[in-house]
């Protein structure tokens, strides 16, 4: 029984971790495009928002979920090191959204909240999977 007490507490201390993460990751969307991501997406139904908004949940996801995976046999060291490679992700995902802007006409931000359909919300959410992936696999 006591596993099962155990495990709960372990479960609970990640799971408030991750949700943690993935607030982070949607304040960071928000920070880096025009407008209140919130309305965008649930009001305008802007489809570019929210592929924006996905690809960036999926990403810290995956991170997270592969740092538990991992995770080390001390559970406090393991907390922590969720806690560092989410947060790293996090940084990296809008370090290469200033990039992929920078190396592209116009304001990106502006460009993912445009009501209208566009292709860089494809390229964006690609480069916050990838910057993902790229995490996770280094933390194997």
């Amino acid at each position: 029984m006591s596993d099962i007490v155990n495990g709960l507490g372990r479960t609970s201390a990640y799971g408030a971790l991750g949700v943690v993460l993935l607030i982070l990751g949607i304040v960071l969307v928000d920070v880096l495009t025009p407008g209140k991501l919130g309305r965008q997406i649930w009001e305008d139904r802007n489809r570019n928002a929210s592929i924006l908004l996905s690809s960036a949940l999926l990403g810290i996801g995956g991170i997270v979920f592969t740092s538990i995976w991992t995770t080390y046999d001390d559970f406090g060291k393991g907390l922590v090191s969720t806690a560092a490679f989410g947060l790293l992700g996090l940084v990296l995902m809008a370090v290469a959204f200033l990039v992929v802007d920078l190396v592209t006409p116009g304001k990106l931000g502006a460009t993912l909240v445009d009501p209208e359909p566009h292709p860089a919300v494809w390229v964006t959410a690609s480069c916050n999977l990838a910057v993902a992936a790229i995490v996770s696999a280094s933390i194997a």
